[in-house]
């Protein structure tokens, strides 16, 4: 489907939705404590400023009794296939997006990831997958790094935790790849990365990873994931709790030099992996 026509479609969504829950008597507000999201947010989808998640799409139906009007809608328009259903959401925010922050405790960040490394790691997750679905995922983590290619790019700023430089994902040679292209992208100035190191010990939102995301004119959202689920928070409560955690991991990492040296050493240390192989 293209652009337009997508935008488009969605923007029949909202004013659907808008309709239906004005025929029903519902503020904003009011559906949105029904369906577990904010008035804001419910007045966004009317918009078509953002697209929500399945289950929100399926909640309203429950609400507005609609029998599964926007859930049907929702998975016709969520076709891609390159995301699971948890993340689509998310991905469609990403261009949107004049800001993003990103902390992960394992592995290196989507926006971040090199064909090998993506590959492999989700082989390591889907052991007996077909070529062609691995192609598909990779094809779509390579096409959302797109944007940090663009000259009107969002400031992106990234916290990994050290393990993610150290825990191999594939070959010795892949990690170095990896490693060598996340250094690059700091040299050319298209990213900001900090390295929280193992000597850290605890922080905030240990074994968690998050994402947030500003925007020029719709309130900042915060991306959190877990175990074949992903939730997408717009709370201001819970958002201004995430940033000052996001906050306090700065300043705990090394600082973008230190953290460039870092990885760079890893790098070295994998590549001298690769020559005893």
């Amino acid at each position: 489907m293209a652009n337009a026509s997508r935008q488009a479609a969605w923007e029949f969504w909202g004013a659907e939705l808008k309709r239906r829950r004005e025929d029903a008597g519902l503020t904003q507000e009011a559906l949105g404590r029904t369906v577990f999201v904010s008035g804001a947010y419910i007045g966004q989808f009317e918009q078509a400023i953002r697209k929500p998640q399945l289950d929100v799409a399926v909640r309203i139906d429950e609400v507005l009794q609609t029998d599964g009007f926007f859930e049907r809608t929702w998975r016709k328009l969520i076709d891609d296939k390159r995301y699971p259903d948890y993340f689509a959401g998310a991905a469609e925010l990403e261009p949107l997006a004049t800001k993003i922050c990103e902390f992960e405790p394992m592995i290196v960040p989507g926006l971040l990831q090199t064909p090998s490394y993506a590959q492999s790691l989700l082989l390591g997750g889907n052991p007996l997958a077909t070529d062609e679905y691995i192609e598909d995922k990779v094809r779509g983590r390579l096409d959302r790094a797109v944007i940090l290619k663009d000259a009107s790019r969002p400031v992106y700023w990234a916290v990994l935790h050290e393990a993610a430089l150290r825990v191999p994902v594939g070959s010795p040679s892949v990690m170095a790849e990896q490693l060598e292209h996340i250094a690059r992208l700091t040299h050319e100035r298209k990213i900001l990365l900090q390295v929280l190191p193992f000597a850290a010990g605890a922080h905030p939102v240990i074994g968690k990873s998050l994402r947030l995301m500003e925007f020029e004119d719709a309130p900042p959202t915060v991306y959190t994931e877990g175990l074949y689920s992903g939730t997408l928070l717009d709370d201001p409560a819970v958002v201004k709790r995430v940033q000052q955690d996001y906050d306090l991991l700065r300043a705990a990492a090394l600082s973008p030099e230190a953290s460039r040296a870092l990885i760079e050493s890893a790098a070295e240390d994998h590549r001298r992996c690769v020559s005893t192989t």
